[in-house]
């Protein structure tokens, strides 16, 4: 026999192959049945080139370049999962690559009319968080596919899934489950609060929140607004429920008794309304920033009705000196300091796929007659993000003589809300001497 016909030979043969192979995995993608449909516009993201793509009410849409759009869940099974994704081609014909494990495959959408293609199966060795990519490959139309939901089917699927699947919900799963600490106020009349926060290098992402110095009325902590600003923000809310401004009566507005150099002043609404105050900022990852609030009722107002003084102070790190953030009075008040708290927030939804951590640290209150005492005890919590299930990247404790909060960015470790924590007590004397505090009142 000639080279040529051994050579012939081994190629009709791996043709052969080739084809039963293909003509398998399609045997195997035509028998698939779907049993769980994840909505895209709740639980997935632009993670790259995010200008390419939108993640809307109805699920991956306006998708014009290579963008990669990643979809998570928690499977609470193993075993072999099928997947596939639901959607159609605005115009002409669209190829999408969607990765997993490991592996990767190709999904061709060619009608303008919505429906599931099967995609392929991977094995689930353990339970927990799976991110699913999504990449245009090839198009003839001006956009790649309209995605509005992934489809699982199989044995991994017919376990607990977690995910966010209410309509109502997609903007609040989105941005990811807000996490608390609260901590315990010795009892007595306590007219400050003192606390220090932490930031660590690369946690700093754009859309978060580090909540400090939380009271029963309001709020104070430091942002990340843009990729080019940052702030120091200190809230009351009025007395008047509204989520409009505009509509509190004049006896029942926060006003503003004083503020400090650069500070900006206003109104704000939508979630409760009052008066807020913020210093653009530029603070920094892994330098301990210092916040003292103090609360006191003072004398009524001009309708007769007792006020309470909220005052915010801020310690900026860098130039080691105190700031004045803002004073504001707030009617129909008589309290001194209630419910001290901290929260890690994320109010970008587009940026709820990524990680943040905070350690907040040293808590003193301050009593009315001058006493001050330290606070190793909080409690942890989360909202309603976390707890109807959708979300459960959340977790929260102490560490040595700080506590922590961490959310955000589908990591497995989850610590259950409700739980109480201790760190080590600093000791020694208060953060604040009474030289130094005399100094702060007087800005």
């Amino acid at each position: 026999m000639s080279i040529k016909s051994i050579h012939l030979g081994l190629l009709l043969c791996l043709q052969a192959l080739s084809g039963c192979s293909s003509s398998a995995q399609k045997s195997e993608l035509e028998r698939m049945s779907f049993t769980q449909y994840i909505p895209t516009a709740g639980n997935a993201y632009c993670t790259e080139n995010r200008a390419g793509a939108t993640v809307g009410k109805n699920g991956i849409a306006e998708w014009t370049d290579g963008s990669t759009i990643s979809i998570y869940f928690k499977a609470g099974s193993t075993g072999k999962l099928d997947i596939g994704l639901r959607g159609y081609a605005p115009s002409g014909t669209s190829v999408v690559t969607l990765s997993v494990a490991g592996k990767s495959f190709d999904a061709t959408f060619s009608s303008a009319t919505s429906s599931t293609v099967a995609v392929g199966s991977v094995e689930v060795a353990q339970p927990g968080y799976i991110r699913i990519d999504l990449k245009g490959k090839s198009k003839t139309g001006e956009s790649y596919a309209c995605i509005d939901a992934l489809a699982l089917g199989n044995v991994a699927s017919q376990g607990t899934l977690t995910y966010v699947s209410s309509p109502d919900f997609f903007y609040w799963g989105r941005r990811g489950p807000s996490v608390h600490m609260s901590y315990t106020l010795p009892a007595g009349q306590q007219e400050f609060f003192y606390n220090e926060v932490t930031v660590p290098a690369g946690q700093d992402v754009e859309g978060s929140y580090y909540m400090a110095n939380g009271f029963g009325q309001g709020y104070f902590g430091i942002q990340v607004n843009s990729a080019t600003e940052r702030r120091v923000l200190f809230s009351v809310w009025s007395p008047f429920t509204t989520d409009d401004p505009n509509a509190i009566p004049e006896n029942h507005k926060i006003v503003l008794l004083k503020k400090g150099d650069g500070v900006k002043t206003g109104e704000f609404g939508n979630e409760g309304s009052g008066g807020q105050s913020y210093l653009v900022f530029p603070w920094k990852a892994d330098l301990t920033y210092r916040f003292l609030t103090r609360i006191r009722p003072t004398q009524n107002d001009q309708w007769g009705q007792a006020c309470t003084e909220y005052t915010a102070y801020f310690f900026d790190a860098a130039a080691q000196r105190w700031m004045l953030i803002a004073s504001w009075k707030r009617p129909s008040t008589s309290t001194y300091y209630t419910s001290p708290y901290s929260f890690l927030e994320n109010f970008n939804p587009a940026q709820g796929y990524i990680t943040r951590k905070v350690y907040f640290g040293n808590q003193w209150a301050r009593d009315a007659s001058g006493v001050w005492r330290e606070i190793p005890s909080a409690k942890f919590t989360c909202d309603e993000t976390g707890r109807k299930g959708g979300r459960v990247d959340f977790a929260g404790g102490s560490e040595g003589n700080r506590f922590f909060l961490k959310s955000f960015g589908f990591f497995n470790e989850m610590v259950p809300p409700d739980r109480p924590f201790t760190r080590t007590a600093n000791g020694g004397n208060p953060p604040i001497t009474e030289q130094e505090l005399q100094a702060i009142l007087a800005l």
